[in-house]
């Protein structure tokens, strides 16, 4: 079974992701599939960097993301959606 999830990657106390697209049993860290985006938590926002065609063509072959990249994937919608209609009224 495949699961789209983060990867830890980064400095100490400093972490950046990496969502992948990897075996379910297979350890956090180990190799992967494909690398669909990135996710970085340090600052005001987290900056989130997915490709959001790969994401759903996984999820479409059965792929299941976990909680966090679940919620991810949800809040990169919403700012495409909303860099999208700002795009309009400019």
């Amino acid at each position: 079974m495949l699961a789209i999830r983060l990867m830890r990657m980064g400095a100490k106390k400093r972490p950046s992701y990496r969502i992948v697209v990897k075996e379910k049993l297979s350890k956090r860290d180990g190799a992967y599939i494909e690398s669909i985006g990135t996710y970085n938590p340090i600052g005001k926002e987290g900056q989130i960097k997915l490709n959001a065609e790969r994401a759903q063509y996984w999820i479409e072959r059965g792929a299941q993301p976990t909680d966090t990249v679940r919620r991810l994937i949800k809040a990169n919608a919403k700012a495409q959606a909303a860099q999208a209609a700002q795009a309009e009224t400019v």
